[in-house]
């Protein structure tokens, strides 16, 4: 159960606006156990987000930041775990593997 000051204080950390479930005066309380189950499922990257755009082994990418940026290059490898890519990139006329994250390429 939550008490006063606990309230308060939870209210008055800057950007929390409430609480998901209860009502206005009071967060709906949740067991050891619900709150074991959510620990865990963020401990194991279930709740991850997906990225928005999904890559494919083979499609053609342009790398938008970084040292790369503005190379074309193949998808040679997604890891969506870590939400980066191998992608080969000509450098010099050689294909060279170049690892990046998701939001460091576009499809194209």
């Amino acid at each position: 159960e939550m008490d006063d000051e606990t309230w308060h204080l939870v209210k008055s950390v800057p950007r929390v606006l409430g609480f998901v479930g209860g009502n206005a005066e009071r967060p709906a309380p949740i067991t050891d156990a619900e709150a074991a189950l959510i620990l865990d499922r963020v401990t194991e990257g279930v709740d991850k987000p997906r990225p928005k755009t999904l890559f494919e082994p083979g499609e053609m990418v342009r790398v938008t930041d970084g040292p790369f940026a503005d190379f074309t290059g193949t998808v040679e490898e997604v890891n969506y775990e870590k939400n980066r890519l191998q992608v080969a990139v000509v450098i010099f006329g050689r294909s060279t593997p170049v690892e990046l994250e998701f939001d460091q390429v576009e499809k194209g």
